[in-house]
């Protein structure tokens, strides 16, 4: 699933080469992803509507447009599993793909097709960001607001920190890699947490979702940038999809249990 980093790294991209274009034709291969509104408005509104600004909110990503009508709206992109934003040529496989002003298409592929397309007026009502956590790379994430909000909290730390309510675009990648860096073990209550800790893991949340983002993020998978392109952050893991192969700091066996229904690595040795 697309997390923080890859969807930051998508963002970054189509704002190089789909802002200020103009949306002149969609081809639809499969109208389920999109949820909202009827296929016959979503078509209306969109074709000979400009790209204007892209907004990231946790793992979802906004294109605002423009109508045709001077009217602004959202193309609010939701790509859980397997979705894929790529801008390039027409893509026979995409589920939906956009034909911009320059010739070029913005395709949405979605091999599972898990993910969803939503045109709004305002995604402050979306149900996926009304009740979204602060963005762990944004100045509402303070320390002593996590160190607080950490200290009274009995969950598991690492499915915690999947929790979108309580922090916006972690996802189990960088919660398994962030707690290895921690050395704090992904099945420690957080209130066991101490002070120091939770500093060390708020360190390292930040910065492990900022390598990432220089490394385009994590391809092993589905994921692809804004170009179609593999992110390399999965050269750079150092627990996660490694069981049974050796700790990279401590020559440990790397294992896997299951954590809030998720596969959760890491080395019982380094991580208390």
């Amino acid at each position: 699933m697309p997390e923080l980093p890859e969807v930051e790294t998508i963002k970054s991209d189509l704002e190089k080469v789909i802002l200020n274009k103009k949306i002149t034709d969609i081809v639809i291969h499969r109208a389920s992803v999109i949820k909202e509104p009827g296929l016959k408005k979503f078509k209306s509104l969109l074709i000979n509507s400009w790209c204007k600004k892209i907004i990231r909110r946790g793992k979802l990503l906004a294109i605002e447009i423009i109508t045709h009508q001077k009217e602004i709206y959202f193309l609010a992109v939701h790509m859980r599993m397997t979705g894929q934003l790529v801008y390039g040529k027409e893509d026979p496989k995409s589920r939906v793909s956009f034909k911009l002003s320059n010739g070029f298409y913005l395709c949405y592929n979605d091999q599972r097709t898990l993910g969803e397309l939503r045109l709004v007026k305002d995604i402050r009502g979306l149900s996926v960001i009304k009740n979204m956590g602060p963005e762990p790379l944004g100045e509402d994430f303070k320390a002593d607001d996590f160190i607080r909000d950490i200290s009274v909290r009995a969950a598991r730390i690492k499915p915690l920190l999947l929790d979108q309510k309580f922090i916006a675009g972690i996802g189990n990648i960088y919660a398994v890699e962030a707690l290895f860096s921690s050395k704090i073990n992904p099945a420690k209550k957080a209130c066991d947490l101490n002070a120091r800790e939770a500093k060390v893991l708020f360190k390292n949340i930040k910065g492990t979702l900022r390598k990432a983002i220089k490394c385009r993020g994590s391809s092993f998978s589905n994921y692809r940038d804004g170009y179609g392109n593999k992110g390399t952050f999965s050269e750079n893991f150092y627990v996660y999809g490694r069981k049974g192969l050796p700790c990279l700091v401590c020559e440990n066996s790397i294992q896997r249990i299951k954590l809030g229904g998720r596969g959760t690595y890491f080395c019982s040795k380094c991580q208390k």
